[in-house]
């Protein structure tokens, strides 16, 4: 039996790849914050998503010059370790398993739960939202423990399904709206007034969340056909694409319904616009698509919370190690492993609840799960990009110099940009992020088995 990874796929494939992972629920769940966030002011709007998009695409690239040095090297965990040693390493895995995948896991749940209540006419922050979020959080999970190949399967049809109410919206809303004089207008009036700075730095925070995903991609490298042209360029080309539908959306839903109209009816608004530009029926077909859309989400970062704790105990470090390698012999999946993501992501699901849907439980210790796990992603970059420079010397000045200090620079940016927009729950999640970090610390020692 070969244990090489065969060199199976082109460029065209890679790029596929890259927007299929990237784009998900983010551009629906975010859109209306953005606007909120500048005011209803469009033009504002559209910086923001630029803005973010120029961040993510400089990462993507600065990690994609890395996959080619490193061939079998396979997600963000080895990336650190390879850069800045095992014990770095460790500790990005122990954020990822603990915090970042079950944060997102569980706010992907909702956020499907979400539309799902808006398709029905039901209360968002009520019962019927959270059971609904529930049930969605444990089908996934089954999905991903009991039949891992039919949720590729599921994942590959939502990565199509997905495309069809950004590019309808785009295309035909942009159309409807240069016709009826809507697109002028919310191009020219804004809502009400806010301070530029402030706007846009809290709207970009928001695109993180749309934007976020591209880093699985890179570890296609080693089945790659000449992976140290092609990755690259599929990274820049396919990040890049992701931009730009996500504005043409941003755009096509301008053309539909006013920015108020937005803003006050949330996903009851996008809603209204998806009825307006292709009628009752038409609307609420392709807001059923969207539902899958944020369905596939779901499953993709299941796919990851599964394999959490797994990614630490195949090192053997981490809690009882041999317990949480361990891989089933039917399924090929590490159940336990699987488990505790499952029990991590319920957990997060209350937290997200307690802190952002009602009145606060947690007092002071309140956060929104849904960008600050992903902005500390941009923070442990850092100490990587600024390794990749010192180490490798044999890239050209702009890809060792240029590109990976835009890098650097792109993630401050989003450091600062949270903090700015997130005030004092920065702090409080600060306070959750170290004492779950300072637990990580009775685990980190590779153990013998």
């Amino acid at each position: 039996m070969s244990m090489e990874l065969n060199k199976k796929y082109g460029l065209f494939t890679a790029i596929a790849m890259v927007v299929g992972i990237v784009i998900g629920s983010g551009v629906f769940f975010k859109a209306e914050k953005i606007l909120t966030a500048t005011g209803g002011n469009l033009p504002l709007g559209i910086l923001a998503w630029i803005i973010g998009g120029f961040i993510m695409i400089s990462c993507a690239y600065t990690f994609s010059l890395m996959a080619t040095k490193y061939e079998r090297v396979n997600g963000i965990v080895d990336y650190a370790e390879a850069a800045m040693g095992k014990k770095y390493g460790y500790y990005v895995g122990w954020f990822m398993a603990l915090i970042y995948y079950p944060t997102l896991t569980s706010v992907l749940a909702w956020v499907s739960a979400r539309y799902t209540a808006v398709l029905f006419g039901w209360d968002i922050t009520g019962g019927e939202c959270m059971t609904i979020s529930g049930f969605f959080l444990v089908a996934s999970y089954a999905l991903n423990a009991l039949s891992p190949v039919l949720a590729g399967k599921f994942q590959v049809t939502t990565t199509v399904v997905k495309l069809i109410p950004l590019l309808l919206m785009a295309v035909v809303g942009t159309v409807f709206g240069l016709d009826n004089g809507m697109i002028v207008q919310n191009f020219t009036t804004s809502v009400t007034e806010v301070d530029p700075l402030i706007a846009v730095f809290t709207a970009v925070v928001a695109t993180s969340f749309a934007y976020e995903g591209w880093i699985i991609a890179t570890s296609i490298n080693a089945e790659l056909k000449d992976s140290k042209r092609n990755l690259p360029l599929a990274l820049m080309v396919g990040t890049f694409t992701v931009m730009v539908v996500y504005i043409l959306y941003y755009v096509g839903l301008a053309g539909a319904v006013t920015n108020q109209t937005l803003m006050e009816g949330g996903q009851e608004g996008a809603k209204l616009a998806f009825e307006t530009v292709f009628s009752s029926l038409g609307g609420t077909l392709i807001f059923v698509f969207v539902i899958i859309s944020c369905l596939g989400t779901l499953n993709g970062l299941m796919l990851g919370c599964t394999r959490g704790i797994y990614s630490i105990s195949a090192r053997n470090q981490g809690p009882n190690p041999f317990m949480f390698k361990q891989i089933d012999n039917a399924t090929n999946m590490p159940t336990n492993s699987a488990v505790l993501g499952l029990l991590l992501s319920a957990f997060w699901l209350v937290y997200f609840y307690g802190a952002n849907l009602t009145t606060p439980w947690f007092g002071f210790f309140c956060f929104d799960p849904s960008e600050l796990p992903i902005v500390t992603i941009y923070a442990l970059y850092i100490p990587i990009f600024v390794v990749f420079m010192k180490k490798e010397s044999d890239f050209s000045v702009f890809k060792r110099y240029i590109m990976p200090s835009l890098a650097i620079f792109g993630s401050l940016f989003m450091m600062f940009a949270a903090c700015f927009s997130h005030g004092m729950a920065v702090v409080a999640y600060l306070a959750i992020f170290g004492v779950v970090m300072l637990g990580g610390v009775f685990f980190s020692r590779e153990r013998e088995l």
